[in-house]
């Protein structure tokens, strides 16, 4: 199996979240993958190499994803869901940011329901 099979889910993902300047180079037995993305995008390529490689033994991969900011992100708000509980899911986000993201839909910010799809800025 060829490192771009082996990683090929990792290398789908990246490309699908258009992962900027992103590049996979095979060389020398190791796969090089590099670019730029949100934070969040960034988190699931790693958590998508633990799935790979739990214990990151194999030494076959080196991945350098910069963090860029900016962009945003669409959450849908379940059952149970805060702004302030939805906001703990992204780092340096406030329930305050996510509201003023979406004051064009939250009158009152104690008043969200399921099913509806939230802008959180990054």
């Amino acid at each position: 199996m060829s490192l771009n099979d082996k990683y090929a889910k990792l290398v789908q993902y990246a490309q699908a979240s258009n992962v900027e300047n992103l590049t996979v180079v095979e060389q020398d037995s190791v796969l090089y993958v590099t670019g730029a993305a949100t934070a969040p995008v960034k988190d699931q390529i790693w958590d998508l190499y633990n799935e790979i490689d739990p214990d990151m033994r194999s030494g076959d991969l080196v991945l350098k994803i910069d963090v860029v900011s900016g962009g945003e992100e669409v959450y849908v708000v379940k059952s149970g869901d805060s702004l302030s509980k939805i906001a703990k899911n992204y780092p340096g986000i406030t329930w305050q940011k996510i509201f003023e993201a979406n004051k064009d839909q939250i009158k009152d910010p104690n008043l969200i329901y399921p099913g509806q799809k939230l802008v959180i800025p990054l």
